[in-house]
């Protein structure tokens, strides 16, 4: 005799008399929607649904699944760079605040730490360049001119003085020549030597050590010719060890270190007498 399985033998029950019973009555097409459902609901390979429904740029509807993926092209960070001549590929390197500026104002001014590279590390910006350089720039064109005024009329009073336009013109193009090319000359001489070098780094560094000019240039309107070389010499001093000692944490290890940082450290002795004997006459 034949063996009856579980859900004939309950099918096959006589249930007819009793009052409201329905027979139960299961298909093959039920049972292989049973054993579909099983597989789906118990599988490792679970076609979950995920609220919210997925809201993305196309117009496919209904919920966002597991399988799906996770990072799609339009989720990866945008490229910030458009090419040389597109203003927007340069704003991600003026990115900073009013607090980050100042605090690397203020070490500038104290050159002996030797750490700037480390407080710019995460973030290093051409703004410090651009805007020390600039006010610079308009700082030696006017208060030259004052001194220049006040040396006419205290040795003769009666002279008469025109305001000089070429000083916004030199200025520029000492200021802007030596902010860019001297950082972008020893970039390329310090990769020459095996150096970690980075030239973004070196134009934050330059365009910060030119900061101690602009408040020294004003005592500069001193008639004293003495006091005059103290602040200027004094300045450039300052501003010198600055780039040297920074510099120092690229060449460690290097026999030319003492070279390169005697380099340095002349340019910026060279450039503040430049600045006094021209502007501050």
């Amino acid at each position: 005799m034949a063996h009856l399985s579980m859900d004939e033998s309950f099918a096959n029950l006589q249930t007819s008399h009793l009052i409201g019973s329905v027979p139960a009555v299961i298909s093959d097409d039920n049972k292989s929607s049973n054993v579909h459902i099983t597989s789906v609901t118990e599988g490792p390979s679970a076609n979950n649904q995920i609220f919210p429904p997925h809201q993305g740029n196309n117009n496919a509807k209904g919920y966002q699944t597991l399988d799906t993926p996770t990072e799609r092209p339009e989720q990866q960070p945008p490229n910030n760079w458009k090419g040389f001549f597109n203003v927007y590929s340069y704003t991600q390197y003026f990115d900073v605040d009013t607090d980050v500026v100042v605090n690397r104002l203020m070490s500038s001014l104290y050159p002996t730490s030797g750490d700037f590279f480390n407080k710019i590390d995460a973030n290093p910006d051409m703004y410090g360049l651009v805007w020390i350089c600039t006010t610079l720039v308009f700082v030696l064109s006017s208060l030259g001119n004052c001194a220049t005024y006040l040396v006419k009329k205290r040795t003769d009073s009666e002279a008469p003085w025109v305001f000089d336009v070429n000083y916004i013109n030199l200025a520029a193009s000492i200021i802007y020549g030596y902010a860019i090319i001297v950082p972008l000359a020893f970039y390329f001489s310090l990769r020459y030597m095996g150096s970690r070098a980075d030239l973004l780094r070196f134009w934050c560094l330059w365009g910060y050590s030119l900061f101690i000019f602009i408040p020294t240039s004003l005592p500069l309107l001193i008639p004293v010719e003495f006091l005059r070389w103290v602040i200027i010499l004094s300045a450039g001093s300052a501003s010198s060890c600055f780039v040297a000692l920074n510099l120092r944490s690229y060449l460690e290890g290097s026999n030319d270190m003492t070279v390169v940082m005697a380099v340095a450290f002349g340019l910026q002795m060279v450039l503040s007498i430049f600045i006094k004997v021209w502007f501050f006459p």
